[in-house]
């Protein structure tokens, strides 16, 4: 399961968001700026930028195309 961690009014989470809609890969969105304790997580990995994205051992923050792709199942 990917887990992307955002914040209202964020343009690369919104974009990172399509890009999974898109390729139906299953996510759920945790919204920093409602979960003090999901917030602090995400700052103790070093991340200050929304959205930062877990999936599996990979963690990154920004809408990052190259990662997402990483992503889709083998064609």
């Amino acid at each position: 399961m990917v887990a992307v961690y955002t914040n209202p009014q964020c343009v690369q989470c919104d974009m990172t968001k399509k890009f999974l809609d898109k390729n139906e890969i299953e996510y759920k969105v945790i919204d920093l700026s409602q979960d003090k304790e999901s917030l602090d997580m995400v700052l103790g990995l070093g991340f200050s930028a929304a959205p930062v994205v877990i999936a599996g051992d990979q963690k990154w923050a920004g809408f990052k195309l190259d990662k997402l792709k990483t992503l889709l199942p083998e064609a």
